[in-house]
């Protein structure tokens, strides 16, 4: 039964593929978010500096 077990498991790597592709998805909108949060800034301080020279 537990051999049975064991080999089911070993074979079956969709788990760790669905992980896999959370894992990587997680980091792809961390990075997205980080860099809209630097272009936000920089865009802010540029439309802040015009208003402050109308």
């Amino acid at each position: 039964m537990l051999s049975k077990l064991t080999k089911f498991m070993s074979n079956d790597s969709a788990g760790a593929t669905a992980i896999e592709y959370a894992l990587i998805a997680s980091l792809i909108a961390v990075v997205a978010i980080a860099g809209m949060r630097v272009v936000g800034n920089k865009i802010l301080t540029k439309l802040n500096s015009i208003s402050d020279n109308m």
